[in-house]
């Protein structure tokens, strides 16, 4: 692997994720982020900064970009003007939106870097940000199999379970549904929480230990249930925020309705979550949605 690697976006998952593709794929890697403080630490591995997201456009072999949802996506790719990463790219180059927005969005940039001769993959993440750093990621894929076969080494340096999901769009889907059903889940945990505190008949870790021996069990369960949600541990740094888990609700919402389909489940968890929100837990982990349930 000898190309020059880009990544723009260096956020809690993108900077870990960077780390991880310059430290194992044998590859240079240049980046670019809003902010100098994940450049300067990501020197140290090896990373060299970009002045601008379209300097590593005009440079790298294939770019991947991490950003928080379609506006910074649509920003960084298009441009207000016409001066975004498409107005800067080469044919033959490769760009990997890890960002998680909507399948729309990807099939869009699809077509505009494919008028420049330029492959295009959407490959959003799943699990956390601990995940990221130990490069354990789950990456769900869409794109062409000729363009999955090419990134797969350079996915595998930072995640462990790498899927092709379809063509260019499938991987947002398969992503805007693992949020959807972890948020509902969540919610759902978060509802039999709050019942068994009311209760007063049962100690709620010895309603979560028990449900754990039995058919609710869930990765969520074990995670946001005992490790947040139990302890009443909604922090608002390092963790997936509620305005974060809003967005990816309202993408799949309106994913659906674009297939005429309604989801009353992911509709009723996101007016829990806007009212968590509106409780002054916005930037706090969306576990925190049973301060809007017990306040309800």
């Amino acid at each position: 692997m000898s190309a020059l690697l880009g990544f723009i976006g260096l956020g809690v998952m993108g900077q870990a994720m960077c780390r991880n593709l310059a430290k194992k794929s044998g590859a240079s890697v240049i980046a670019f982020d809003s902010r100098p403080e994940p450049l300067e630490v990501l020197r140290a591995d090896g990373v060299e900064a970009a002045p601008t997201a379209n300097e590593v456009a005009r440079r790298a072999d294939i770019v991947f970009l991490c950003l928080p949802g379609e506006p910074q996506v649509r920003a960084v790719c298009l441009g207000a003007s016409g001066d975004g990463l498409v107005a800067h790219v080469r044919s033959g180059q490769t760009v990997v939106d890890m960002s998680t927005c909507p399948a729309a969005l990807a099939q869009e940039l699809g077509r505009a870097f494919a008028a420049r001769g330029v492959d295009f993959a959407d490959a959003p993440i799943a699990r956390t940000a601990q995940a990221a750093r130990d490069g354990t990621l789950s990456i769900m894929v869409g794109g062409a199999a000729a363009v999955f076969e090419r990134l797969r080494p350079y996915l595998a340096t930072m995640g462990t379970e790498i899927t092709h999901c379809g063509p260019i769009g499938a991987g947002q889907v398969v992503k805007l549904m693992n949020n959807m059903v972890v948020a509902e889940t969540v919610v759902a945990l978060a509802e039999a929480l709050a019942v068994a505190r009311a209760s007063g008949l049962v100690e709620p870790r010895v309603l979560f230990e028990t449900l754990m021996k039995g058919s609710a069990d869930s990765f969520v369960l074990r995670n946001h249930g005992m490790k947040s949600l139990l302890p009443d541990h909604h922090p608002t740094e390092g963790a997936f925020p509620t305005r974060y888990i809003l967005k990816d609700l309202s993408y799949a919402i309106a994913l659906a309705e674009s297939c005429g389909l309604t989801l009353e489940q992911a509709s009723t968890a996101r007016r829990l979550l806007e009212r968590t929100a509106a409780l002054g837990w916005n930037d706090a982990y969306y576990t925190a949605v049973i301060r809007a349930i017990e306040k309800q």
